[in-house]
């Protein structure tokens, strides 16, 4: 059943045509090749790019899958459109989301006594484990018994990016920094423009001081098959680098878009510190 398009969608694409012009470029498609990916017909996508065929869900569904499209995205096609959502987009504290939030409690002790956050798309933060917690409460002065304000309310990108912040012990800043913008900026592309990701870029950006840290990686520059981490405050040196894991096919925006950053240390100076302050 159609509805009453959402406002909300216009600030990504004024209407299905355009998202759906957007996505196939952005794959590098032409539309011979996207009618061969998803079995429609190069002509029906033709007409449907140029706004003289009207989509059905299903085939918006269809396309969606066909050309990779996150989620959250695949909604706002289908918006555009003049469809409802497809996908639910639940909080953490839902109790359908009860077992879920478990199997995360479960995964960030699991990396006791080394950090681990649970952060969205954007970096905001939804959860963190005791070191996580300790880690930036040690950095930033925060007293034991102030809120770090989790599921949600605090982004880590930009307790990173600000000169007050995080960032001031970050000895390897640059290079941080310009990895951070490059994640940052896939997302603005994955979104699509008028998008939060879009505003969090343009955000960092100035935290940063305009273009004063993009760099482009140089390869040859690091020893280590990562990138590293380097921390420095009261002569402690922590040397970490991190990985970063998602839940596999979720059928909810929310959880489709949780991504799980686990901290390592990377040499044993940095693991004695830990061990010692768990």
């Amino acid at each position: 059943m159609r509805v009453a398009t959402a406002t909300s969608h216009r600030q990504y694409f004024s209407d299905f045509a355009a998202a759906l012009r957007y996505w196939r470029g952005k794959r590098g498609y032409s539309q011979l090749q996207l009618s061969n990916i998803s079995s429609i017909s190069q002509r029906h996508i033709s007409f449907l790019e140029k706004g003289r065929s009207q989509p059905s869900k299903d085939l918006i569904l269809r396309l969606g899958v066909a050309l990779e499209v996150p989620l959250r995205q695949r909604n706002i096609m289908l918006l555009a459109a003049g469809f409802a959502p497809a996908y639910h987009e639940r909080k953490l504290t839902d109790p359908e989301v009860a077992p879920v939030r478990r199997a995360l409690d479960f995964m960030l002790a699991q990396q006791l006594p080394y950090p681990a956050l649970v952060v969205d798309r954007l970096w905001n933060l939804q959860m963190a484990n005791a070191s996580a917690s300790g880690l930036i409460r040690w950095l930033l002065n925060v007293p034991p018994d102030h809120d770090l304000s989790k599921d949600g309310a605090a982004n880590v990108l930009k307790m990173m990016f600000d000169p007050t912040g995080l960032r001031q012990f970050l000895v390897n800043w640059q290079t941080v920094c310009s990895d951070l913008l490059h994640w940052i900026q896939r997302e603005a592309l994955s979104d699509g423009p008028g998008s939060e990701a879009t505003a969090l870029l343009d955000e960092l950006l100035a935290l940063a001081g305009g273009g004063l840290c993009v760099e482009t990686p140089d390869l040859d520059r690091h020893t280590l098959p990562f990138l590293p981490m380097q921390l420095r405050k009261d002569g402690v040196e922590l040397n970490l680098f991190t990985t970063i894991a998602t839940l596999g096919t979720p059928r909810d925006v929310t959880l489709h878009e949780l991504r799980i950053e686990s901290f390592f240390a990377a040499d044993d100076a940095t693991a004695e510190w830990f061990r010692a302050r768990a």
